[in-house]
């Protein structure tokens, strides 16, 4: 009896002992080692440091706590006492590992700025947890399965403004993704464009002298803006790889230049035959790779090289001869080239170099990954699919299946082919936005939506490899506790519902909200989005005015909403050069209580609580002659009928991201003002 009392009292001790080890805390990408040890750490607010050239780091980490949690953190020198953070260099680290040791004070240890700024943002998302923002103790030793771990942008067929990429870079750093891919150019399908190459839409985003007029017109990038964007994804850990694709996707070009377009292959492709398109993209590579501050600043360029014709062996042999020019053009200005790659679809007796050559795997109708392995090509997995986001098209994603991803995918599998994981020559893993249906409707708060829930996987599958431990339920549910990073909300995302009695015109919503609660907290404040994210619920009471053509209720960072729309007087919104409107227009006297729902697929609008109409995803088509059909020949009048095929329909998008940073100088009175995200 004696003896099993002891065993009882010592089975409820050690399980007392047990329950005080503390798990291992939740980040993305999961922690790929952790040990846990007794009673947690409240910050005291400095950091400690005894190397100056450490100090980018902790003013980094200092600067990025500041805007999260409104708090701020000395830097100092001397002996760390607790409840302080202290970095330490520690050079028998790799390049992108580092340890965080929690006990008395906070030790953070890399053997580079990355390492610390690796180690910042785990701290950083373990205290956005905790409301003290204190710490559990324990001892993280850190270190990325893969060096690459990514991004691809497809800037061409949409323009992507330099606002959004710069929040992007913001959060894929606070994941711990190094790289982003932008593809620079490209161009629409023609069937959208009546079968007219001349009319389809093509871009090329990057300012260029040596050949002026080339440059899109709706939206482009300076050298001088591309190269402070390479700077401040520098600092941020992230690579750019810019990305000029050629000789196929390259309408922008045979659009500038018509004598450079293949005739046998369409004029999305360059006629590699023509001596004249070598001279041309010679110079186009070097405007942006010479000189001793060239505008591509990073150590890759990316040349393109996909979905070119293999037609007969003369351009198969041209094409291998063109791969191989590219690959050392970019190797001459001293950066490393990559390449989508279209060797195994493009085989021939033309010698392509290998070494030093990046290839991304993402068909095996192009490059099958075995064959480039057994060449001695470093590979990045990206396999169409599995991770191509393709949005409202209807093919490849609109959605990466997350779960399918963080549950059997890692790097080392590309497509049908399992290599062993830490393969020396699987440089590492990215997934891929492309905008192939121009015109869509689609905005970059659509895509940005499709894009944090698989960077969040991504960056787990290609930091922690087969090591995560959590079920995926739950690491979807406890995702969601994360922000995008940093004073990061592209998601719009609201915590507590905003409010206002009435609605005054032209002002900023956070400067009324303030006037009007006075005394309210600035970290209330701070969560108020320029633009509300889905789902969400808008409401107000107005008292009718006659408004003029283009009166706006809401500007936001890239959205307007309208009292009375500029070309119809109706109420609509404006985004992405778009222009939606319901079938409704205000009366110019009475009262009515306005409704605005919005979600990822729909915008709902309820005029006294009644739905008065839905704009949902519009079923659009490319008319040309040659599906025409006549069904009364005879007829005096003769409708115009076509038959529509898979080739010719698009989803037309009609969503709204809610602006609400500032009002417009309406004349209505606006009474109830309320703004709350939903569970819809």
């Amino acid at each position: 009896m004696k003896k099993a009392l002891l065993l009882a009292m010592s089975l409820l001790l050690t399980a007392h002992i047990a329950a005080e080890v503390n798990p291992k805390p939740f980040v993305i990408p999961e922690l790929t080692a952790w040990t846990g040890a007794e009673g947690r750490f409240t910050p005291s607010g400095r950091i400690v440091i005894n190397d100056k050239t450490i100090r980018p780091a902790a003013e980094a980490f200092a600067a990025d706590y500041r805007t999260m949690f409104h708090q701020p953190l000395a830097i100092t020198k001397g002996r760390a006492k607790a409840g302080d953070f202290t970095f330490v260099w520690d050079k028998s680290l790799p390049e992108e590992a580092y340890t965080v040791e929690v006990a008395e004070a906070t030790t953070v240890r890399a053997s580079t700025l990355k390492g610390f700024k690796w180690a910042a943002q785990t701290l950083l998302q373990i205290s956005e947890q905790a409301a003290d923002r204190s710490l559990p103790r324990g001892k993280a030793c850190d270190e990325p399965q893969y060096k690459l771990r990514g991004l691809m942008l497809d800037c061409g067929r949409k323009y992507i403004p330099l606002r959004y990429i710069r929040e992007l870079l913001k959060t894929m750093s606070y994941y711990k993704m190094n790289t982003l891919q932008l593809h620079l150019n490209d161009n629409g399908f023609p069937q959208y464009f009546e079968d007219d190459w001349e009319k389809t839409q093509a871009a090329f985003r990057l300012e260029c002298d040596t050949y002026p007029g080339l440059t899109a017109r709706d939206g482009a990038y300076s050298k001088a803006e591309f190269i402070a964007l390479q700077k401040a994804a520098e600092q941020l850990g992230v690579e750019i790889i810019p990305e000029i694709d050629v000789p196929a996707h390259s309408l922008a070009f045979t659009h500038y230049k018509p004598e450079l377009g293949s005739r046998d292959y369409g004029a999305d492709h360059l006629d590699i035959l023509n001596p004249e398109t070598q001279t041309f993209v010679d110079n186009l590579f070097k405007e942006y790779l010479a000189g001793e501050n060239p505008v591509f600043r990073g150590k890759r360029v990316n040349i393109g090289t996909d979905e070119y014709s293999n037609k007969d062996k003369a351009v198969v042999e041209a094409f291998r001869a063109f791969t191989d020019r590219y690959l050392s053009l970019v190797k001459q200005y001293g950066k490393q080239p990559a390449c989508w790659g279209s060797l195994s679809h493009a085989r021939g007796e033309t010698p392509v170099q290998v070494e030093g050559v990046l290839m991304f795997c993402w068909s095996k109708d192009y490059a099958k990954p075995q064959e480039m392995k057994d060449l001695g090509y470093q590979l990045v997995s990206i396999p169409d699919g599995y991770v191509y986001i393709v949005p409202a098209a209807g093919y490849y994603y609109d959605y990466l299946n997350c779960q399918m991803l963080y549950e059997k995918w890692t790097p080392a599998h590309m497509g049908s082919v399992q290599f062993e994981e830490n393969d020396p020559q699987v440089e590492g893993g990215m997934f891929a936005v492309w905008n192939d249906h121009v015109g869509n409707g689609i905005s970059v708060a659509d895509i940005h939506h499709r894009v944090f829930p698989a960077l969040q996987t991504m960056a787990t599958k290609c930091w922690t490899g087969k090591k995560t431990s959590l079920p995926y339920a739950e690491f979807d549910r406890l995702r969601h506790q994360l922000s995008e990073g940093p004073g990061v909300n592209e998601l719009g995302r609201l915590e507590k519902k905003a409010a206002l009695s009435e609605l005054p015109a032209g002002k900023f919503l956070r400067e009324a909200i303030s006037e009007e609660y006075n005394g309210l907290a600035t970290a209330d404040l701070a969560q108020l989005p320029d633009e509300l994210g889905w789902p969400y619920r808008i409401s107000f009471r107005i008292d009718c005015a006659e408004e003029a053509r283009g009166t706006v209720l809401f500007r936001g960072s890239d959205a307007t909403f309208y009292l009375s729309d500029p070309q119809q007087g109706r109420l609509g919104f404006a985004r992405d050069g778009y222009l939606n409107t319901f079938n409704y227009r205000l009366p110019t006297n009475g009262s009515h209580l306005v409704t605005i729902e919005g979600t990822n697929t729909c915008t709902r609008l309820f005029i006294d609580g009644k739905l008065r109409e839905e704009l949902k995803p519009l079923k659009v088509y490319a008319m040309n002659d040659a599906e025409r059909i006549r069904f009364q020949p005879d007829a005096p009048f003769v409708p115009t009928v076509y038959a529509p095929t898979w080739r010719n329909t698009m989803q037309y998008v009609r969503t709204l991201r809610f602006p609400l940073r500032e009002t417009g100088a309406f004349r209505s009175r606006i009474t109830s003002f309320e703004a709350e995200q939903t569970t819809e």
